[in-house]
């Protein structure tokens, strides 16, 4: 009997909620990210829902940038954890966020068949990581992205986003 291996979501963040990979999700997608067998790669799979058909019998084009965004970050956060030798899930917690998304269509992608999504850290990792995407039917590249990715504070950016005063920070 195999194991099998747990998802970086389900590590890192089983509390998310992000429409597209959070495990908590109710209606979500709930993409899932795991490390390739060979550890150089991230890997995720999903059979995409009647519903995000673009034309007849093809994918939608932002189903697709959605999920090249959410297991990008998820493999960005993976190499992060795996440069400073820690699990994920490990505290304190990683996170990141999209600074740049860039998608390249090369071909259309079909309904009715499994997309895998194989995402690497290109260069080094640091405070902004360029994540390399790459989004399989079978065994047709449909869509390549080139995008970067960017260690976060989330309480932090929330607060910003939302206009807050920042946080009292002591110095000891």
């Amino acid at each position: 009997m195999t194991d099998t291996p747990t998802a970086l979501q389900d590590l890192a963040s089983p509390d998310g909620i992000c429409f597209g990979c959070g495990t908590v999700h109710p209606t979500g997608l709930q993409l899932k990210s795991y490390w390739s067998d060979d550890g150089t790669h991230v890997v995720a799979r999903h059979t995409p829902a009647p519903e995000y058909t673009g034309w007849p019998e093809l994918v939608y084009g932002g189903l697709l940038a959605m999920l090249v965004d959410c297991h990008s970050n998820w493999t960005a956060m993976a190499w992060h954890y795996r440069a400073e030798g820690r699990e994920p899930g490990t505290l304190p917690r990683i996170d990141c966020v999209t600074g740049k998304l860039n998608l390249t269509y090369l071909k259309p992608t079909p309904m009715g068949v499994e997309l895998t999504l194989k995402a690497r850290v290109e260069g080094d990792v640091g405070r902004k990581s360029r994540v390399i995407c790459e989004v399989w039917a079978g065994e047709v590249m449909t869509v390549v992205a080139d995008s970067v990715f960017v260690r976060v504070d989330t309480e932090e950016l929330t607060d910003k986003a939302h206009g807050r005063k920042e946080r009292d920070t002591v110095c000891a």
